[in-house]
């Protein structure tokens, strides 16, 4: 694949294919972490790592153990596990020199191996390998970087627009998850505007 190609992979992940707010994967995080900007960049940076390194392992397990061996059914279940272990990793790491965002990501730390988001990534550059046989394995990495990129813009923007709602006068009724809901509804659909772009 040349340069431009890949330029263009990476800005779709990030923009038209957005995994949060236009395939609306990884919402869990997406609402739970996203209250403060600081918590938001810190699971985003360590979901961007188990993206990368969940495609870097899964894509040559697929290609070079399961289909060769008729074993792609087992394809979900090697994934979690794959991503279970590096998030392990990633915990460990956390833990020993960043104390502090280990402590604040708090229980959505683990939460990221059963991350529809970083799964999807590794799944979906699958699919797109089938559609697209020039799609190799450099693609797919800058694929799952672009994507956690993508989520990492999303986090950031969205803890923004919460933190602003926080100094607004929201109606009761809407107060708490409803807002929030909105605000999520409001900024994907800003994201739409992105898909007239051509790829």
């Amino acid at each position: 694949m040349s340069a431009t190609q890949l330029v263009s992979i990476f800005l779709a992940s990030i923009l038209t294919e957005n995994y949060i707010l236009n395939k609306f994967l990884g919402i869990c995080p997406f609402l739970g972490v996203s209250k403060k900007l600081n918590t938001a960049v810190g699971m985003s940076s360590a979901v961007i790592f188990v993206m990368v390194l969940a495609t870097a392992v899964t894509w040559p397990v697929y290609y070079n153990l399961l289909l060769p061996n008729g074993l792609d059914y087992l394809q979900t279940l090697v994934y979690i596990l794959i991503i279970a272990g590096l998030v392990q990793l990633v915990e460990i790491i956390l833990k020993k020199y960043i104390p502090v965002l280990y402590n604040s990501l708090g229980i959505y730390l683990p939460l990221i191996t059963t991350n529809c988001a970083v799964l999807g990534v590794t799944m979906l550059v699958v699919q797109k390998r089938d559609a697209n046989p020039d799609f190799g394995y450099l693609a797919a990495l800058v694929n799952a970087f672009g994507a956690g990129v993508g989520f990492m813009v999303s986090m950031v923007i969205f803890a923004g627009v919460r933190k602003k709602l926080e100094s607004c006068d929201i109606p009761e009724t809407l107060k708490g998850l409803p807002i929030t809901l909105v605000a999520a509804a409001l900024v994907a659909v800003s994201f739409l505007g992105f898909n007239g772009i051509a790829g």
